[in-house]
């Protein structure tokens, strides 16, 4: 059969083009299953809080269940290996945050790249940290713990979510820019570290304000300061360490992370999701109570 030129061209681009009109139409599709949210740390610190009010809201808008699966040890680095492993589809993501750009430079060999292995999706918050003590403990601010540390030097624990956590990096350099030795007590995650807190069992975290802002306003935990460089909203007369300790500063932060390959359609759906998310007025009320600022951000370049 003889097809005149330009029908030939016409089926031969239509065909051509089949291939990404079938991805579109699948990634306009997703998801059409369950979605696997890891987070690296046990449930209750800052990272499982806002893995969770974003997964509820990506539930919400897209019809499925984006179920969060904590797989905390070593610093997260063993939730991000399992999502780098996982297949590109969009159905395993990671909850992404600053313990992982620590890990690119406390760890000498991991089993992973996170930035050729790792596509980013959204951001989504940034918070402080908050230096704080149980009650027991005989100080209500920096300067009298910086006395106390020194009048009992290796005698004070320090609860962390985890070697190379965000609150061990805090805490390691406020004892560098102090002087103070106090000892690290390590965690599988903020809110095992903050029970123990609470116990009395370790005597002072700089936990992620989230995690702890609600145990602070009980008066179950004594704040001290916030680690950022500016006093937060949330906790506006809690003073920040660098009144006490010029130039200290450190604060965390999250996004959503997806296997390297991941559709860029499916990228850029849930890139959209989460911005619709972080303008939305419940949820940017609800971080705020938590002492949390939303991230908006677009994936494009330039």
């Amino acid at each position: 059969m003889n097809l005149p030129r330009r029908r030939f061209l016409h089926l031969a681009a239509g065909a051509a083009a089949l291939p990404s009109m079938s991805r579109f139409a699948w990634a306009q599709a997703y998801p059409t299953r369950p979605v696997r949210f890891i987070v690296g740390f046990a449930p209750g610190g800052a990272a499982d809080i806002m893995a969770r009010l974003t997964g509820q809201w990506l539930s919400e808008q897209l019809g499925q269940q984006f179920v969060i699966e904590n797989r905390p040890g070593a610093a997260g680095n063993i939730a991000t290996e399992a999502a780098v492993r996982s297949p590109p589809d969009g159905y395993t993501l990671l909850l992404a945050n600053s313990v992982n750009a620590i890990n690119a430079t406390l760890y000498d060999k991991l089993n992973f790249n996170l930035i050729r292995d790792i596509a980013p999706v959204a951001s989504i918050h940034r918070e402080p940290n908050v230096m704080e003590v149980n009650p027991s403990v005989p100080v209500k601010t920096v300067p009298e713990f910086i006395i106390h540390a020194k009048a009992n030097p290796g005698k004070i624990n320090m609860a962390s979510a985890g070697i190379g956590s965000i609150s061990h990096v805090s805490g390691e350099l406020f004892k560098m820019m102090t002087g103070v030795s106090l000892v690290h007590v390590p965690y599988r995650g903020a809110g095992p570290a903050l029970v123990d807190l609470l116990g009395g069992q370790v005597q002072v975290s700089f936990s992620t304000m989230s995690s702890s802002i609600e145990y602070v306003r009980a008066g179950k935990l004594r704040v001290l300061a916030v680690t950022t460089a500016t006093r937060s909203p949330a906790l506006p007369d809690v003073p920040t360490v660098a009144e006490f300790v010029p130039g200290y500063e450190t604060s965390f932060w999250t996004g959503i992370a997806a296997p390297k390959n991941t559709p860029a359609a499916i990228v850029d759906k849930l890139n959209d999701e989460m911005n619709s998310a972080l303008a939305d007025p419940k949820m940017k009320a609800r971080m705020a109570e938590l002492g949390a600022t939303a991230l908006p951000g677009s994936l494009a370049l330039g």
